[in-house]
């Protein structure tokens, strides 16, 4: 079915309640949020937030306005989030920490909800909004306080990939499952703590490594259904060499392609432990996750599950 949408528009409300009807979604949508038009009497606005696991997408459109949150705001709110602000269209000003930082497109900005903070928007925005859950970053160790309400993505690096796999998850989540979209929101959590990583003086030759494996194993479970997928297809698709790539992998044990396998054989698993697939033949399902000979297909499935595959989808069955 896919990742459900949640949308809002004051499209059909009238111009005179328009304000009111914002400022009450803003504030249930961001569990907490004040905000203001600059005293403009006109506005439209509108919103699509989408769900990757515990990560919250949003794309918001709309005139000129600002959004505060005091620290008596920050008391009553029980959810703890770094929120990122990413223009398509316009521009965004970060207040936290006693630093302001303004960011226009292909850049982005982090800052933290547990704290008092304000966003600008000073014209007319189109703005990408992620939402990552921050006991994820917390427990990895950073400290966050001198990273919040600074510029990143503009130099490229890291940050560039998260802020295009940021993108490209808002766009593509909608037609997901919601086992892949766990994945993509554990992917740009990944990938925001190794932007911080790198803000902070901590990214090195790892760092990049570890951003480039992120990008292949996202690459991987958005293609599993292509028999083309390898690592010379990977490598063109991502502009990289196969060198990178193994070394991306290095510490896989199983390098790319066994990677490319595992991911495969645990999708056509999945299928047929899935009482709603049983309709689908074992051969259809193979076929849909890149297998392309069947004979292939039964000897790596019985060697890395231990049965053929019409015995253990028959013992599922069963179970």
């Amino acid at each position: 079915m896919g990742i459900p949408v949640n949308a809002m528009s004051t499209d059909q409300v009238a111009a005179a309640e328009r304000p009111g009807f914002w400022a009450d979604w803003i504030h249930r949508l961001f569990h907490g949020l004040d905000s203001d038009l600059y005293g403009d009497s006109g506005f439209d606005g509108r919103m699509a937030t989408v769900r990757a696991g515990d990560v919250v997408l949003t794309r918001l459109e709309a005139n000129r306005h600002r959004v505060m949150r005091s620290s008596s705001l920050v008391r009553q709110s029980e959810l703890g989030y770094l929120k990122i602000v990413a223009p398509w269209v316009g521009c965004a000003g970060v207040e936290q920490k006693g630093r302001e930082a303004w960011v226009t497109p292909d850049q982005w900005s982090i800052y933290d909800t547990t704290d008092s903070y304000a966003v600008a928007n000073p014209v007319r925005v189109e703005h990408l909004i992620v939402m990552v859950p921050k006991d994820r970053i917390v427990e990895r160790g950073l400290a966050l306080d001198p990273l919040m309400a600074r510029r990143l993505g503009g130099s490229g690096g890291v940050a560039r990939i998260a802020l295009e796999t940021m993108r490209n998850a808002y766009r593509e989540l909608p037609g997901m499952s919601e086992a892949g979209a766990r994945g993509v929101g554990d992917a740009i959590t990944q990938l925001v703590h190794l932007s911080m990583l790198d803000l902070a003086g901590i990214g090195t030759a790892v760092t990049q490594r570890e951003a480039l494996r992120e990008r292949i194993k996202q690459h991987v479970g958005e293609h599993l259904g292509d028999p083309g997928l390898t690592v010379d297809a990977i490598a063109l698709a991502l502009n990289c060499s196969r060198r990178q790539l193994y070394n991306a992998f290095a510490e896989e044990p199983d390098g790319v392609a066994g990677y490319i396998l595992q991911r495969r054989l645990q999708a056509c698993r999945r299928c047929f432990d899935d009482r709603s697939q049983a309709h689908r033949s074992i051969t259809e399902i193979a076929f849909d996750f890149g297998f392309s000979n069947m004979a292939h297909f039964s000897r790596v499935f019985r060697a890395h599950l231990g049965l053929p595959p019409s015995d253990y989808r028959r013992g599922a069955a069963g179970a």
